[in-house]
């Protein structure tokens, strides 16, 4: 419960901060490839991570990478991570950031699970269809799911739709069993 509040302060702070400065689709797009530095380079997540190298010294590593190659506000959001020890949190708070936008944009943001990987040309087919039935802007990622038989479950701002083949099978059930 602790991660998410403090994902969710400084997810808000970030993007707060982004808004006021009319800087949402930078932040929104520098922080991604952020996030892409980090992936592709472990030894310096790591870096980031590790308590036994001082604030002083984490600060000038990521100045000397990232330093006229994200926007100032970044930088120094990234630096404020590192004084309160927070960068471990560095990806959630992103994805709390990204999530505020889409709303800010008024997309709501969900999962669709599947047993399979959804082609792009299913997933934006999908988004459409829920979009159409909730009557909003849609944006879904594609979760793997094992547990299901076959089709799919989305799950969007609360609501579930369960068109998998447990679920028509449930329904198929209970409609026989009265």
């Amino acid at each position: 419960m602790a991660e998410l509040t403090i994902d969710l302060t400084y997810g808000n702070a970030l993007f707060m901060a982004a808004k006021e400065l009319d800087k949402t689709a930078v932040i929104a797009e520098e922080s991604k490839a952020l996030l892409s530095v980090f992936e592709q380079e472990p030894d310096l997540r790591a870096l980031l991570d590790t308590p036994a190298i001082s604030a002083y010294e984490k600060k000038a590593v990521m100045a000397a990478i990232f330093e006229g190659q994200v926007c100032d506000e970044l930088l120094n959001f990234l630096y404020v991570l590192i004084d309160k020890g927070r960068t471990r949190h560095l990806a959630k708070i992103i994805k709390m950031y990204d999530d505020m936008l889409l709303k800010a944009e008024g997309v709501s943001y969900g999962e669709v699970l599947s047993v399979e990987p959804l082609a792009k040309e299913r997933l934006a087919k999908c988004e459409a269809e829920v979009g159409k039935l909730l009557k909003s802007k849609v944006k879904l990622e594609n979760k793997q799911d094992a547990g299901l038989i076959g089709g799919i479950k989305v799950y969007v701002d609360g609501k579930v739709i369960d068109a998998s083949v447990q679920g028509r099978l449930r329904d198929l059930r209970s409609s026989v069993g009265q």
